[in-house]
């Protein structure tokens, strides 16, 4: 489960966040303002960030953007208002924020945005470890893809590849990196990859002796 920081500075809103957040199994850590945010951010950064734009002291699409102008923009972050305007929304997006949240936040809106938020986030570590798996071989070409989720979110993720390959080539490839991060996420575990995945546990199992995937690697690095 993740680590979500949540940034509200109602405490109603915080402590229902957190209850819901917490019956899902995650860690939830609360924040009454920027300023706590920006603690909490540098003490233990979270694995998704549930951000209000309305707050007293800095209000959070400026946090956003101070986050990102400083290179801290490197979680998912979420935004929330009950006020916010859909110019305020587009430009939260267009900084960095994955999603925005009209409050009131409907049980079933918030998990499932969450949800997102966390897969997206693995994607996006799955090709930062493919990159860099890769850049020692000198791989020179680059490929940018764009993931969103109608209007509610936008990201975009840097991956590099080798785009002289024939398409089902690249398409291994990244298949590989992709079950080689679980693999070693879950600590080599066959059953949670598979949950993760969406896969049944035989197809998986094919998928990655097609794959050439090492199954060791994963029970190494889970200890």
């Amino acid at each position: 489960m993740a680590n979500i920081l949540v940034v509200d500075d109602e405490l109603g809103i915080r402590d229902l966040l957190s209850e819901i957040l917490n019956d899902e199994g995650h860690t939830v850590e609360l924040a009454e303002n920027a300023a706590q945010a920006r603690e909490a951010r540098q003490r233990n950064r979270p694995d998704l960030v549930l951000l209000d734009i309305w707050m007293p002291d800095t209000d959070g699409v400026t946090l956003l953007k101070e986050w990102s102008t400083g290179g801290l923009l490197n979680m998912p972050v979420i935004m929330m208002s009950g006020h916010a305007t859909i110019d305020t929304a587009v430009d939260a997006i267009r900084i960095g924020a994955q999603a925005f949240l009209e409050k009131p936040i409907t049980l079933q809106k918030l998990l499932k945005t969450v949800e997102q938020g966390l897969a997206r986030e693995q994607v996006r570590q799955a090709a930062a470890a493919y990159q860099a798996s890769h850049a020692s071989s000198g791989v020179p070409a680059s490929a940018q893809a764009s993931a969103s989720n109608g209007q509610d979110s936008a990201l975009q993720v840097s991956q590099t590849f080798d785009l002289d390959l024939p398409l089902r080539d690249a398409r291994d490839a990244f298949e590989k990196a992709y079950f080689e991060f679980h693999l070693a996420n879950e600590g080599g575990s066959m059953t949670r990859v598979a949950d993760k995945t969406g896969l049944e546990r035989t197809h998986l199992y094919r998928k990655l002796k097609q794959l050439g995937v090492d199954l060791t690697k994963g029970k190494r690095a889970g200890g």
